[in-house]
C-alpha cells in the first residue's frame, strides 16, 4: 500500500485487535504501528506520538472512544477517527459524525471491512459498514429539508453556529461564555440574532431548535 498510514488501534478485547492486525497484514501487508487496551492509554499515545489513523472501541474502560475524539477535536490532534461498536445505534452514528468521524464500523463485520475502511480512509474519504447507510440517508435528508425551509443554519455566522452548538449541548449563557473568553452580553446579542436569522419566537424555542437540530451542527 503507498504512502502507508500509521495507524492506532484502540479496544479492550485482544481477539478483536489481534482480527484487525491480520486482516491489515494478510489483505494489504500493513503492520499495525500502536495498539491501546484502554481509553486512557490511546489518549496517551495520541498526544505522544502522530498517527494517520486511530480506531476508536466506543466503548472502552478509563475513557470510551467518544470522550477520546472530543478531546481530538478540541486539542487539534491531527488524525483520521474510525469508529468501532457491537451496536447498530442511530444516536451513536450521528455523534460520531458530529465529531468528524471518517469511518464507522460495526464489530460483527470490522474484520472484513477494516480493509477498505483504511483504504479509504488514507485517501480521505468516508467509508461506513453497510448496514449503517441508513442513518446516513436519514441524516442528509434531514439537513436538504431544513436547507429547504426560508430559514436555515447555512445563513448563520461560523461564531452562530459554534454558539447555536454549544446551545444543542444544553451550556448556559453563563458557560457559553466562560468557554469562549467572551462576555454574557456578548452571548445575549449572538443568541438574539441568531433567533432573528432562524425566525425563532419564544424563550425555549432557540434551545429546542437547538437540541432537535443537533446532529446538523
Amino acid at each position: 500500500m503507498n504512502n502507508e498510514p500509521k495507524i492506532l488501534v484502540a479496544d479492550d478485547h485482544p481477539l478483536m485487535i489481534d482480527g484487525l492486525k491480520w486482516a491489515l497484514k494478510n489483505d494489504l501487508n500493513l503492520e499495525i504501528t500502536s495498539q491501546a487496551m484502554d481509553g486512557k492509554q490511546a489518549y496517551n499515545l495520541l498526544k505522544e506520538q502522530n498517527f494517520d489513523i486511530v480506531t476508536l472501541d466506543v466503548e472502552m474502560p478509563g475513557m470510551n472512544g467518544l470522550e477520546i475524539a472530543r478531546r481530538i477535536v478540541e486539542e487539534k490532534i491531527n488524525t483520521k477517527i474510525v469508529f468501532l461498536t457491537m451496536y447498530n445505534d442511530e444516536d451513536i452514528f450521528n455523534e460520531a459524525m458530529e465529531l468528524g468521524a471518517y469511518g464507522f464500523l460495526l464489530k460483527e463485520n470490522a474484520v472484513e471491512d477494516i480493509i477498505d475502511c483504511v483504504k479509504a480512509v488514507n485517501r480521505g474519504e468516508y467509508y461506513l459498514s453497510p448496514e449503517i447507510s441508513k442513518y446516513l440517508v436519514k441524516r442528509q435528508n434531514k439537513l436538504k429539508k431544513l436547507n429547504r425551509t426560508e430559514y436555515t443554519i447555512s445563513d448563520l455566522t461560523k461564531t452562530e453556529r459554534l454558539i447555536l452548538k454549544f446551545i444543542s449541548e444544553e451550556k448556559t449563557t453563563k458557560e457559553i461564555a466562560e468557554k469562549q473568553f467572551i462576555s454574557k452580553k456578548t452571548v445575549e446579542n449572538h443568541r438574539a440574532n441568531i433567533s432573528k436569522k432562524l425566525n425563532l419566537h419564544g424563550a425555549h424555542s432557540l434551545v429546542k431548535f437547538a437540541i432537535s437540530n443537533r446532529i446538523l451542527l
